[in-house]
This record gives C-alpha cells, structure tokens and sequence, in this order.
C-alpha cells in the first residue's frame, strides 16, 4: 500500500459475466441482510430510514461531495531530463488529459475489459474520434520516447493513447508492460528503458513521499485535487520527474449503488444517501473497517449508519455481484470500472 487512505490495488476489471457468474463464491459471505424488495423502513424519529436494498444489474457511483477519497486523477509523468530536452513533449500529452474525463474513461476500461477488444484498438479508435492528432507532423522527428504501462489493462490503454498522439507527431513512441510501481518507477527515473509512465495523482504522490521521507511522513496527498498537485510536483523536481496536466479522469476507490436502488431513493451523492438511508449493508474488502476512507470514514464524514459489514473484495467481482443480486446496499468499487453505468448509460 502506498498510502493510509487509499487501496492502491489495480487490477484488470472483470467481465460483466464473470461477475453475475459469483454466485457460488457469494454464498460463502453469509445470509443476505436487507435485501431484495426496494423501499424503506420507519425508524426512531430524526433518524434516516432503514433502506432496503434493490437488485439490479447497473451499478452507479455515487459522488463523494465531501471529499473523503484520495484524488486519482490520470497524470502523465515524464523523465525531467527529457521534459526539459524537449519543450513540445508534455503538452502534447496533456491534449490526452484535456480528452478524458471519468465516464470516458469507463467507456474505454468496457470496450477492452467487458467486450475485449486489444488495448491497442481501443487507444487507436479514441485518439481518431477524439481529433487528437498533432497539427505537426515533424515536430518530434528524431525522438525516441519508450511509454512504460503498469501490469493491467487500463495503463496499456492509456500509454497506447499517448504513444498514438506522440506518432502523429513524428516520435517514435513505443509501449512496454513493465510492472509494477516499484518496478517502473526506477527505470524512468533513470530514463533509459522508460521515459513516460500514466500515473495517478494521489498514489503517485504518497508512493514519492514516503520513499524520500520515509515510511513514517505525514501524508501529502488528500481530497483536493490543487494541494496534491502541487506536492506531487515539488517530490517530483526531488526525484527526477516532471508532470503534465492532470485530466478530469479519475480511476480511486469510490462507493457504488444499483441504479435502481439510487433512483428509488434520488441519490446522487454520498450526502444524499446519508440524509436519505440508514442501517445500510456495507460489502468490501476485510481491511474497509479499518481504514479510514473506507467504514470509518463514511461514518465519520458522512454519517452514514451500517447494520453489517459484509467482508467480500476491493472493487472486484464478488462487491459487484452482492449489490446486483441486492445482498449488500452499498459497495466499494472502483471509478474508472468498465462495468459502471455512466450519465450517458
């Protein structure tokens, strides 16, 4: 874990199948607690309804309007002494940023997790649609930049998009699966093997904090977006890195409903819930009741009142399947996941 707040764990997002497959491996996790028929219980005055949970298929998030989450916002992150060889470098890359945006960002994690398609395809098709090809052709005529991509679908993607844009105007850009952070981030610090990774704000910048202050460093890294940028930016000038602008996207913990159960109920945000439901049925991964973004934290933050905690997985399918068959109220998952419903679903 890179940081006390935020899951860093990244993963390929499973098909919608797979998921509705979990039957067996839910029943494991106990009984259903309020599931099934839609609609609310009276409780004691001043006190928000017990809410029943609703089964659907479609998954929305609901926003964290009060900012309990980490930002993980897409950033690209580039070698200092190339930045700096090459002044075009990065804002050709932040046209990418400017592109994406969260629901965009679900819509490319579909088309290679759920309907798999090749992360290449997927990064060609966006960068046409999305008229992201340089008005110069020439301008990086000569320029070898190697784009390394984390070991799961969405970064391939994403370094895909970048090395497109950087062809388009003349780079020879090339992608390589190179792991892990621990493993990748080295290799562009010294600029030889990678020169540019797709990061992610918030990790990035307690992932940096922590190796030049030491495991112990207060964290630097929060809900507002500006603060965590301007930390990150001062560790990155310490270790060698310099950074684009980050995108609208985010790909953080984030906590789901069915969409049925949010129409039900008018939710859009976690404050929404909070005034409209209580005695929720809360479904992650073992470590959620410790953590503070996790149960603590929408306790805390928003008020929130849980009647169980069922122990299930970090965004993954056994989350996802109890909130459609409606034996948890609400799940943790994650943002950018390509099985979420969208404003444009």
């Amino acid at each position: 874990m890179t940081s006390h707040r935020t899951i860093t764990l990244r993963r390929t997002t499973a098909a919608l199948a797979a998921v509705v497959g979990a039957t067996g491996l839910l029943a494991a996790c106990g009984d259903p607690g309020s599931a099934g028929g839609g609609g609310s219980t009276s409780t004691a005055s001043g006190a928000a309804a017990t809410c029943e949970a609703v089964p659907g298929d479609a998954l929305v998030v609901l926003e964290d309007d009060k900012k309990l989450q980490t930002v993980d916002n897409i950033v690209p992150a580039v070698n200092a002494d190339l930045a700096a060889q090459d002044p075009d470098l990065i804002p050709l890359l932040d046209t990418v940023s400017a592109a994406l945006d969260t629901d965009t960002l679900i819509g490319l994690n579909k088309s290679v997790d759920i309907d798999r398609q090749t992360s290449e395809d997927v990064a060609a098709t966006f960068v046409q649609d999305a008229g992201l090809a340089a008005d110069d052709d020439s301008a990086g005529k000569g320029t070898t930049v190697a784009i390394g991509a984390a070991d799961f679908a969405e970064s391939a993607t994403l370094g895909n998009i970048y090395a497109d844009v950087l062809k388009s105007a003349g780079y020879d850009a090339t992608v390589t699966t190179i792991g892990n952070r621990e493993t990748y981030l080295p290799a562009l610090l010294k600029g030889k093997q990678v020169q540019m990774v797709p990061e992610y704000v918030g990790t990035l910048t307690e992932f940096l904090n922590k190796d030049l202050n030491g495991a112990d460093a207060e964290p630097l890294a929060s809900g507002d977006l500006d603060s965590t940028v301007s930390a990150l930016t001062d560790l990155g000038k310490q270790a060698g890195l310099a950074f684009g602008t980050p995108s609208p996207a985010q790909d953080q913990n984030a906590f789901a409903v069915t969409q049925a159960f949010a129409q039900e109920h008018d939710l859009t945000t976690l404050s929404d819930l909070s005034e409209a439901c209580g005695g929720l049925v809360l479904g992650a991964g073992p470590e959620c009741t410790e953590r503070p973004f996790c149960k603590p934290g929408l306790e805390d933050t928003y008020g929130l009142t849980f009647s169980e905690f069922r122990s299930l997985d970090a965004g993954g399918p056994l989350t996802k399947a109890a909130l459609q068959k409606g034996e948890i109220t609400l799940g943790l998952v994650f943002s950018s996941d390509g099985s979420l419903s969208t404003s444009s679903s």
